[in-house]
């Protein structure tokens, strides 16, 4: 089976793992919350890894570099749902600390990778 260059991106690879710890961290929260935040959660860091895999199948840089940067706003989406998740007690501090340094992590990524296809 081929390997896709973007699948040997650290970044997303990290991403992928996050997606995983994100879907792990929620499915505890309540019912009633499935179509909420949870949802959004979700769907924003699962966009990460859509975004970056939809870049790289671009042509130029400037179309990948596009794509990236909407990965990483994908991250700070989620970096602001992890707070509101902290503010709702949903999530225990240490869980939250954990999985903002994940996603601020893969955003510093991002964001290296962004600049360095935009001056390429």
């Amino acid at each position: 089976m081929y390997t896709f260059y973007f699948e040997k991106l650290e970044v997303c690879q990290n991403a992928r793992k996050f997606v995983k710890e994100i879907y792990r961290a929620i499915d505890v929260f309540p019912q009633k919350e499935q179509f909420g935040i949870t949802n959004q959660i979700r769907r924003a860091s699962l966009s990460i890894t859509a975004n970056i895999s939809e870049g790289f199948s671009r042509q130029t840089n400037k179309e990948k570099a596009r794509f990236i940067n909407i990965a990483y706003s994908s991250s700070w989406e989620i970096i602001n749902f992890l707070i509101l998740l902290r503010d709702l007690e949903f999530l225990e501090d240490d869980e939250y600390i954990k999985l903002r340094s994940d996603v601020e992590y893969i955003s510093n990524q991002l964001n290296a990778l962004y600049k360095k296809l935009k001056t390429d």
